[in-house]
């Protein structure tokens, strides 16, 4: 029998499995409807209504400062200290543009898939990456807390084959996974977008674009599963990945991020493993440092920026992949299996 099947039908058979991919495609299909009921269609009476509502504000802020301007007036003219309240100049006070309130703030939340489906592709890639880190881990976790590794061994001695095939099987049954996700994932929103939303200006290019980002983020939860899988055989358990994370998180990144911003490190976020993520899913990340004023011609003051983008994250991910699996590959050849 070959031992690429058997594996894969253990995985597909484990209830923890079931469960697990169960509630992540629940937790998915819960965004869907929630961003389906928290937006609306926007019809020609909500845009008329709403450019009322534009010009009912506008004319609120003339009258607001006609009172205001009359009192700095009264104030000057009395010599009542206005405690800063007034400037100098009471001409000064004057309502905004009329343009600089726009309708669009009086509309009630639309969904727009050419300008909003690409940021939905993050939530998608980072919930069905827990899911696969966590199966990985007790996959071959629950294998070596239970003496199945071992038991296998005598069957297959080729230590590495058996690890690898076990990976090979998991990586297949998650793609199995994710790959109608992301196809449903597509169509959920763009039904969203057709009835609470709108469809439009959508071409070739931007379809291009979305389906590229898709594919990195399948690509984040091959990395994430295949992660846990290594640290839970890496360490014989599954609280070993688990754990691992829960470490690297809140005492490597929360506290690494807390230290570098009392030390004052310039571009903190730099040094932190979820902007590399989301670089990677984003393309790119512009960090800003306030601090560093960058003195314009017209007297502006622009931060300091640093970019980090999909192509730094994917040297990172690498990286951070081939010496995780290189070392649970190691560990697996070297020490005593018994």
């Amino acid at each position: 029998m070959s031992l690429f099947r058997t594996e894969l039908r253990r995985l597909s058979k484990r209830r923890f499995t079931r469960y697990m991919t169960l509630l992540g495609l629940v937790v998915l299909a819960a965004v869907v409807v929630g961003v389906f009921l928290t937006n609306q269609k926007i019809d020609a009476g909500q845009l008329a209504r709403a450019e009322r509502q534009a010009d009912q504000q506008y004319q609120e802020q003339v009258r607001w400062s006609e009172q205001e301007r009359a009192a700095c007036e009264q104030a000057k003219a009395a010599g009542t200290a206005s405690d800063g309240r007034y400037p100098d100049d009471c001409s000064m006070i004057a309502p905004p543009p009329r343009d600089q309130i726009e309708a669009k703030w009086f509309l009630p939340s639309t969904f727009n898939f050419k300008e909003t489906f690409d940021e939905t592709l993050i939530p998608f890639a980072a919930i069905l990456a827990l899911v696969g880190f966590v199966i990985g881990a007790s996959f071959v976790g629950a294998e070596w807390s239970t003496g199945g590794m071992m038991n296998l061994l005598l069957w297959r001695p080729k230590r590495l084959t058996v690890l690898l095939t076990k990976l090979a099987a998991l990586l297949t049954g998650i793609l199995a996974v994710t790959l109608p996700a992301a196809v449903l994932w597509f169509a959920g929103f763009w039904a969203v977008a057709t009835f609470r939303g709108s469809t439009e200006k959508m071409t070739s290019g931007v379809w291009q674009s979305f389906v590229l980002t898709g594919v990195r983020g399948v690509a984040l939860v091959v990395v994430f599963t295949t992660i846990g899988f290594a640290l839970a055989s890496l360490g014989r358990h599954t609280a070993m990945a688990l754990g691992g994370v829960v470490a690297v998180m809140v005492v490597g990144q929360f506290g690494l991020g807390i230290l570098l911003d009392m030390a004052g490190v310039r571009f903190a976020e730099a040094w932190l493993l979820p902007t590399y993520a989301l670089a990677w899913m984003t393309k790119k990340i512009t960090l800003e440092d306030w601090n560093a004023c960058n003195a314009t011609y017209y007297g502006e003051c622009k931060p300091a920026t640093m970019d980090i983008t999909w192509q730094q994250s994917s040297v990172l991910l690498s990286v951070g992949v081939v010496v995780i699996l290189g070392a649970a590959l190691w560990a697996m050849r070297r020490r005593d299996i018994s």
